[in-house]
Order: C-alpha cells, then structure tokens, then sequence
C-alpha cells in the first residue's frame, strides 16, 4: 500500500538558519532515496507544498512539487496547509498546522523558553502558543538532540509520549568549495579565531568581543562572519568594535569554508542550543573547535573540541592560547573533527524520517504510532 506524504514547505520562504537547513537537506537527501530504490518508490508517494512567496525548491527527481495559496508565514501554515495537503504531513520545521494530527513534527529546540530575551515578543508568543499544541496533537514528535528530548519532556512538551531523535548531518559542508573573497583573506590567519555573528543574547558572542584587547595583547584577531535577522532577534552588533575584530558581515558558505580552513579555530561560547550545527561544520572542514560546555554541544562535539564555560573568560582564552602554543593538539583535534562529523549523516537522517514515517502510516491511529520500521 502506497503511503502518501506533504512536506511542509513553508521553510523554503524563510531566511536559511540551521532549522531550514536541516529541512532543505532532508528534503534533497529523501529525494535521493527515493530515486535510488524502486522498492521505495513503491511504497511512497511525497510531495513538498510550497506558500506562495516560497523560493524555487532544490531539485528533486521523484518528489513532487506544488504551490497553494492564499497567505503566506504562519495564516499559510494554519489555514491553507492542513486543507491543501494530501495525506499524512511532514513538518520539518519546529511548526505546523495544529489542526493536523496525522503529522510528524520537527521540534529543534526550546529556546524561546530558555532564552526570551534573544527574541521579540510576536516570536515568543506565537512559539509559546504553537509548539505545546503541536505536540499534543501531532502524530510523533522529532527533535535533533538527546539533550532537546530530554528539555522537552521536563517542560512538559510531548510529557509521556516517545520523542525521536533524529541529528543533523555534516555532508552539506563538505559540498563548499572554500573560496576566499579579498575581505575573508585579509581575516584569516594562523591567529584568527572565527566568530559567528548572530547577537542574539543566548548567542554570547559578547564574551570573546569582551575579551578583545586581552586577545590583542598576545596577538590573537576575530574575525565575525554573519548578522542576525531583526525580525526575529532583539538585539544588533555594536557598531564600535576594537581594532582586532574584523566584522565580515554576512559572507557565502565558500567563504565561510575558506575562512574556517585558514584561521585558528572557530569559537562558539553559545549558552543555548538544540544541536550546534556551525561546529559540526567547522569540525567537517578540519577547523578545530573551542565549544561552550552547556546543553547539546558537548553531545555533538564529543572528544573532539577544546570546551569553556560560557561565563569563564579565562578558559576561553587558555584554550586559545594551547591551539596556539600546541600544534600537535591542533592537529589532532582537526582530525578527531572530521571523524567525529562523519558520524551525523544527512543520509542517515533522512533515511530514518523514511523509517519513522513508515511506522507512522501503517499504526492504526496517530496516537498509538509503532516502532520504526527498517528502510533498506
């Protein structure tokens, strides 16, 4: 018996962040599956549905693709989504129509509860009020770490009920040609620790632009590649910053590659995260990493980064200083970085959606959904 799926697409008129990121991969990596197996083929049928103002999806050899209207954002996602699609849903995304209970929900991550100071007010809410429903109603519940899991069922979110673990992957990185542009040459450097520049509080990259002038003093740069989105994040980067921060603003992945391949390390003192996607990268490009210890980063770095508390100025900068000092403790945790992203695989996750999807169809109510069953 044919299964028949919608993605939700609405991700793909949202700005790329990790959460998109994760469900653009899903979709292309689903896709190639799908085309590869005709044992799959026949027992699944997929389409992704697209808002109106959604971009041009990757493309795709079996899965199809539709746009519906009217709206767009959140009314696309609560009054035309659940009428237009066919089947069960698919919501990759942290939302999804609440009136759809034959649904596989993707929830990231709790930081609206963890850190609302990092977003407005509208974000909070509508978050606050959807996420809780959500998982009351949606058929199986997914998230991207054990630590993600666990925060959930403490607050309550999905209390009682099996909540899938489904990572991440690396691959996407590896696809990144580095390529310098004349401002990402200038930064990087044997001394240049790489900063992600989201302000959003819980972000805290206030910690190392912080400790800027004690950086200066032992000859060490930072270099701050990205920007935050200001309708979703509350606060902007200063404009005044010291001499030994260079601010990139926004720059493209080839960059980002080049930039992380040629600097010191990547620093990401984040307090808050459902999986820390940019060390996973960094780590897959053989950039070593020095990682807050907090929440679900020492779950995806493993062994294979240096770690600081968030709040502890001074191990971030010794942990600088043995990356520097040390060659062969950064040479070992370039390599220990590349073995360790092998082990979060886009095709891997995919392939367990493909899994989780399955049992989901063929339980005999949404609420009492089996076990995965194996995709071949």
């Amino acid at each position: 018996m044919v299964s028949q799926w919608t993605i939700n697409g609405r991700f793909l008129s949202q700005p790329l962040t990790g959460v998109q990121r994760h469900a653009r991969q899903i979709l292309t990596e689903m896709d190639a599956l799908l085309a590869g197996n005709a044992d799959l083929r026949d027992r699944f049928e997929v389409e992704l549905l697209l808002p109106p103002d959604a971009v041009t999806p990757p493309p795709l050899k079996v899965i199809g693709v539709r746009r519906a209207g009217p709206f767009t954002g959140h009314l696309w996602e609560q009054l035309t989504l659940p009428f237009q699609a066919r089947g069960w849903l698919l919501s990759l995304c942290n939302t999804g129509p609440v009136l759809r209970s034959r649904q596989i929900v993707c929830i990231h991550d709790l930081n609206t509860r963890l850190a609302p100071e990092s977003y407005t007010a509208v974000f909070r809410l509508v978050y606050r009020l959807l996420i809780p429903l959500l998982a009351r109603h949606a058929a199986q519940i997914v998230t991207v770490s054990h630590h993600s899991a666990a925060l959930m069922q403490e607050h309550g979110i999905g209390a009682g009920r099996t909540i899938t673990v489904i990572p991440n992957g690396h691959e996407h990185a590896l696809a990144w040609t580095p390529r310098h542009t004349e401002e990402t040459m200038a930064a990087a450097g044997p001394r240049t620790i790489v900063l992600l520049g989201s302000t959003a509080p819980h972000k805290n990259i206030g910690l190392i632009l912080g400790m800027a002038d004690r950086l200066a003093r032992e000859g060490f740069r930072i270099a701050v590649a990205g920007g935050a989105d200001p309708k979703v994040f509350a606060r902007d980067l200063a404009a005044s910053l010291p001499d030994n921060v260079i601010a990139l603003g926004r720059i493209g992945d080839e960059a980002l590659a080049a930039l992380l391949r040629d600097s010191l390390c990547l620093a990401f003192p984040s307090r808050v995260e459902g999986f820390g996607l940019p060390p996973l990268e960094a780590m897959a490009l053989g950039c070593p990493v020095v990682s807050s210890n907090s929440t679900s980063l020492p779950e995806v770095c493993g062994t294979a980064a240096l770690y600081a508390d968030p709040d502890d100025a001074d191990a971030w900068i010794a942990a600088f200083r043995r990356l520097r000092d040390e060659p062969d403790l950064r040479q070992s945790l370039r390599e220990l970085g590349i073995e360790r992203a092998r082990s979060f695989s886009w095709r891997g996750a995919a392939r367990r959606y493909l899994e989780l999807m399955a049992a989901t169809a063929s339980a005999p109510a949404p609420s009492a959904a089996g076990e995965p069953v194996q995709i071949a």
